[in-house]
């Protein structure tokens, strides 16, 4: 069994090791020491990355047997016996103990101000999440549990890791059970909240940062809560700062009066929207009986789907078949509508122009659309010609 010196001090970002052996990991080289500083992937957190002996160390897992390996593209010449120096990616490592710590500061909120107990947990590269066995967790209750753990990060409590005795481990009381019997490592925010875990945390919780609520989804009858922390919190902030700023200047007010302004805009769109649909119609009734005498009209017309909907409506109601094109640079939205009584089978004639002019769409007899792939600015004669 490797030492695993990240118990001892997980602020250490070099140490000096012996090569134990040379493997392979899921087909890639891999180096196995006699103790180490790498963090394996475990517990939600992600391993370490780094170097050993100038190797890039591109992963760190722990195999079945409780091997530490790290993981590399090569071994060079390397070989079992040599003394090799590590160094851990210290940025990584950094955020990685931020998530994991802030990871048990908000399941241990979650807890007491939303009754919500952490079943699993996920510190990915690009997102960190905690699913809890409640459902449905209204947003205050949310809101009460972010506040606590800022708190207690605004507090600066001392983070303490360690083995405790079985006689002293009977007397602690842990937010959830240990998942193995023996080497039971524990770590303790405060009096807040103690966790068995083997994972690198902080040593104080004013290292965090700040922890936000980013997301919420139900998730298998439970809920997914996303956050961010640390180096990964305010780099979310500050983007979403920057995109609150360019909204209010596009709006020529205060950040704070974006939701207003928003809220301004969609009362127009929807006042308008009613004026909109009478235009609209009227359009199409005047384009309609534009086409004078009787039978099929064929026609290509500028404007979108609904306009030539429209339009075929009111030339079914007048008897007519109606097969309208609104041609464009990028192609050719089609409209096929038949009249009562009228031999046009209009799913037949749209399968026709998709097969020779490529597109999406598809139909009935008695109503087909979509969009050819192809501009079609002599619509009759792309018509005719089938």
């Amino acid at each position: 069994m490797t030492r695993r010196l990240y118990h001892d001090d997980a602020f250490a970002q070099s140490f000096t090791a012996q090569v134990a052996a040379l493997t392979t990991y899921k087909d890639r080289a891999a180096i196995v020491l006699d103790q180490t500083a790498f963090y394996p992937e475990a517990g939600g957190q992600l391993g370490d990355h780094g170097t050993l002996a100038g190797l890039a160390v591109i992963d760190t897992q722990e195999t079945d047997d409780g091997t530490i390996v790290h993981v590399v593209e090569s071994a060079g010449a390397l070989q079992p016996g040599a003394e090799v120096t590590g160094t851990i990616e210290w940025r990584r490592r950094r955020q990685h103990m931020a998530q994991h710590t802030a990871q048990h500061l908000l399941s241990g909120a979650l807890l007491e101000r939303a009754q919500a107990p952490t079943a699993s947990a996920r510190l990915g590269e690009s997102a960190l999440t905690i699913d809890v066995t409640r459902d449905r967790i209204p947003e205050a209750e949310l809101a009460a549990a972010e506040d606590l753990a800022n708190s207690i990060i605004d507090d600066d409590l001392a983070i303490r890791a360690w083995f405790p005795e079985a006689a002293e481990l009977a007397t602690l009381k842990l937010r959830r059970d240990p998942k193995v019997d023996a080497d039971i490592r524990v770590v303790a925010i405060g009096e807040f909240d103690l966790s068995p875990c083997g994972g690198t945390h902080a040593s104080r919780t004013s290292q965090l940062g700040t922890i936000r609520i980013t997301n919420t989804e139900r998730y298998k009858g439970m809920t997914r809560i996303t956050f961010a922390a640390g180096a990964r919190a305010r780099a979310e902030l500050f983007s979403r700062d920057q995109v609150l700023r360019g909204l209010a200047s596009r709006f020529s007010c205060a950040p704070n009066d974006v939701p207003a302004a928003i809220d301004k805009i969609v009362r127009d769109a929807e006042s308008h929207a009613g004026e909109v649909t009478a235009l609209r119609g009227r359009l199409a009734t005047y384009l309609a009986a534009s086409f004078a005498g009787t039978g099929p009209v064929i026609a290509a017309l500028p404007g979108d789907a609904e306009l030539l909907r429209g339009i075929a409506t009111k030339l079914v109601a007048a008897g007519r078949d109606a097969i309208l094109a609104a041609p464009d640079a990028t192609g050719t939205t089609v409209v096929l509508q038949r009249a009562a009584g009228s031999q046009l089978d209009c799913g037949a004639l749209w399968k026709q122009l998709q097969a020779r002019h490529g597109g999406r769409g598809g139909g009935k007899p008695d109503l087909a659309q979509g969009r050819l792939g192809a501009e079609l600015a002599d619509w009759p004669a792309a018509v005719t010609d089938l």
